[in-house]
């Protein structure tokens, strides 16, 4: 198995996410695609974006 290289341009606190690198909090891949969330019209970031490139560990 390779090890994961962190993205330290890319943080994330999503441990059950594939790509996540553990401790680091940072993802391993080199971009990832925000998304918006369906039939999410809030205003609140948390709310309208996610993480596209997401996959379950």
């Amino acid at each position: 198995m390779s090890q994961k290289k962190p993205n330290d341009s890319i943080r994330c606190r999503v441990s059950s996410c594939a790509y996540h690198c553990g401790d680091a909090e940072y993802c391993s891949l080199r971009a990832i695609q925000v998304e918006p969330c369906p039939g999410c019209k809030s205003g609140s970031s948390q709310d309208e974006s996610m993480c596209g490139s997401y996959r379950r560990a």
